[in-house]
């Protein structure tokens, strides 16, 4: 019998409620989180089915030092996993919380706050890209007559397109988010 398997999932910046609950399941259903890569590919370790709370936190411009954070989610019963793309990964089991679901946030301003840094950690450096490369370089391939300018105008338009989906993503997800607190 296998002891571990792999699954593949792509979750963007604002659905770590999504990869919280699917991490959840899999512990439900007896796969235990162990880690995952750059590319998407979720690694689990064969256990018995337990009910485990995984919880996300977005903080990639870390204010304290990294064992000081780790430790005050330790001191509260969470249990460090890994670090990827600025989230960090903890999980507890629900038989060790005090007879409600606990979250690393402890109101809607943090879960507020997290979100807010997402933004600064990932969309800001897209719009400066966006704003000092990519509308730059449209304007003067609007201008380009040569054979490979307009391929160039071609991709810079795939390009603005494909930054407008996100920065629109992220507005509705946030949007979304917001409404909920």
């Amino acid at each position: 019998m296998e002891n571990r398997k792999m699954k593949f999932r792509i979750y963007n910046i604002c659905q770590w409620k999504k990869e919280e609950e699917f991490l959840r399941q899999q512990h439900k259903a007896g796969w235990k989180f162990a880690h995952v890569n750059l590319i998407g590919c979720y690694y689990f370790n064969k256990c018995e089915p337990e009910d485990v709370i995984y919880q996300l936190d977005y903080n990639s411009d870390c204010t304290i030092d990294k064992t000081e954070y780790i430790q005050m989610f330790t001191d509260c019963g969470w249990e460090y996993l890994q670090d990827l793309f600025g989230y960090s990964y903890f999980r507890k089991p629900v038989s060790e919380m005090n007879g409600k679901e606990e979250e690393i946030f402890c109101d809607d301003a943090s879960r507020l706050e997290m979100m807010k840094r997402v933004f600064r950690g990932r969309l800001r450096p897209l719009l400066v890209i966006f704003f000092l490369c990519l509308m730059p370089n449209i304007f003067v391939q609007l201008h380009n007559d040569t054979p490979g300018g307009h391929f160039l105008l071609i991709l810079n338009f795939v390009l603005l397109a494909l930054y407008l989906t996100i920065f629109l993503w992220f507005g509705i997800e946030y949007w979304k988010y917001r409404r909920t607190l």
